[in-house]
């Protein structure tokens, strides 16, 4: 699986090997977590991208919904359950800790993008540097700071020295995702799609505007390369 391929719910956690229930999962298969992001109106918690892409700004989970009073979105974001036992919250916050105290290397993260119901994009590999808490709207919450260190929604290189602007921003993912309609563009095709830059980056072609970038099916966007079309 490469950065920029789309993938289905289902796909997500056969890919992973795991029931991806909850947005934060710490240390999965493969010594990796995975974090479930969405920057769309309405996502539930205020995910952000700075620097181009390569730096995600995420905001740590609530309690869970109950039966009882206690309403999530007024509660501060819990670092621990009831028996004492470190959330998901505090299991990131504790690896991030350890790394700014040189104790451990930063935790490998997995980051998949919610783009529509059900339809999700590989954004690549971030390492977790920092996390801490703040105040918003009168309660306690998590953010976590994570930088790129994969490559991100372009095509392959030889070049050693690749600009992080390659990376597609999320709002230009989902304007092409609406106007393509979920098919690749070559042969109408809803499997195996991927963003493709119709200039290539190596080219001269932007990751900023969505008239330079397209759906493909992988047959398609291998066969394309570099050449301009």
């Amino acid at each position: 699986m490469k950065p920029g391929d789309v993938i289905s719910y289902l796909e997500m956690c056969q890919k992973e090997g795991v029931n991806l229930q909850r947005g934060m999962n710490f240390h999965l298969r493969g010594g990796y977590s995975v974090i479930l992001m969405s920057v769309r109106i309405g996502a539930p918690y205020a995910d952000r991208t700075e620097e181009a892409g390569k730096v995600l700004i995420y905001e740590g989970h609530d309690i869970p919904k109950s039966g009882g009073n206690l309403n999530p979105k007024s509660s501060d974001q819990p670092m621990t359950t009831p028996l004492g036992r470190l959330t998901q919250n505090g299991l990131f916050y504790r690896a991030a800790e350890k790394f700014k105290l040189n104790k451990e290397r930063p935790e490998k993260v997995k980051v998949y993008e919610k783009i529509r119901a059900g339809i999700w994009v590989y954004n690549g590999i971030f390492r977790l540097v920092d996390s801490w808490q703040e105040t918003n709207n009168m309660r306690r919450v998590f953010k976590f700071k994570l930088e790129l260190i994969d490559e991100i929604n372009f095509e392959e290189s030889q070049d050693s020295d690749v600009s992080q602007t390659r990376m597609i921003p999320s709002q230009v993912k989902m304007e092409v995702w609406k106007r393509d309609k979920g098919r690749c563009r070559e042969c109408g095709s809803k499997d195996n799609l991927h963003f493709d830059h119709i200039i290539p980056y190596s080219l001269g072609g932007s990751s900023l505007v969505p008239k330079n970038i397209q759906l493909l099916c992988a047959r398609h966007n291998l066969s394309k390369k570099d050449k301009i079309q």
